[in-house]
């Protein structure tokens, strides 16, 4: 069955970057699954309101980024996680993680996915950031925040460049996801995560690795501080 692709909102960008990312950010927030077939790229062009080499130039990008697979005859179809990807997630899931190791794990890796982020990430990874940023506010639900929360942090794992890197994202989402609630249980922690993205995506768009890690590490810190459970 053919996904349905919603509208491309339009922005004052490169046209392939803006389907490039819209696209990707339907990958990243799970509306596009793994095994999801596009439409054919004359259709799909024609729902978006693009040109045909405006899309193809996107559908490589993704392509190049491992999120679709291209077949002549069969279209494009959104790829499960790369091979190595998976097997180091199948080997982790059965061991018995305690919290406090996977926190330890997200300090040292995200830092450093916020720095290859800076400086490897490309306009369409730039604006997939920036509508998350536009999307999130203190006055969200915590549930919402949390769930951009999320989103955000994996496309900047994705801006890495590295499927490893995202992998890894993943899973200390998935052992920190209970902690990290958390930090969106009030107004003023959600408002101070929200700031600490608006901090690392302004080093990333500035390709400012070392800034992007600083940024990331602060930000970690903040998270950890308001999510310490009330007495």
């Amino acid at each position: 069955m053919t996904a349905s692709i919603p509208p491309l909102r339009r922005r004052a960008r490169s046209v392939s970057a803006e389907v490039a990312a819209h696209l990707e950010g339907l990958i990243t927030s799970g509306e596009l699954r793994a095994g999801d077939r596009l439409p054919p790229e004359r259709e799909l062009a024609a729902g978006l309101s693009v040109s045909r080499s405006s899309l193809r130039q996107a559908m490589f990008e993704l392509e190049s980024k491992q999120l679709i697979e291209r077949r002549q005859g069969r279209g494009s179809t959104v790829t499960e996680n790369p091979r190595r990807a998976g097997d180091l997630a199948g080997g982790l899931a059965d061991l018995d993680i305690e919290l406090g190791h996977a926190t330890e794990l997200r300090d040292l890796v995200e830092p450093r996915i916020a720095e290859l982020a800076a400086l490897r990430a490309v306009e369409s990874n730039l604006l997939s950031l920036d509508d998350v940023l536009a999307r999130s506010s203190d006055s969200l639900s915590p549930a919402e925040s949390l769930r951009l929360d999320i989103e955000f942090h994996t496309l900047l794992a994705r801006a890495a460049q590295n499927p490893l890197l995202v992998t890894l994202c993943t899973m200390t989402t998935d052992w920190t996801r209970r902690t990290r609630a958390l930090s969106h249980r009030t107004r003023h922690a959600r408002a101070l995560s929200i700031d600490g993205h608006h901090r690392i995506y302004a080093a990333v768009a500035a390709h400012n690795g070392p800034g992007a890690a600083a940024a990331m590490e602060q930000h970690l810190r903040d998270v950890r501080e308001v999510s310490r459970p009330r007495r």
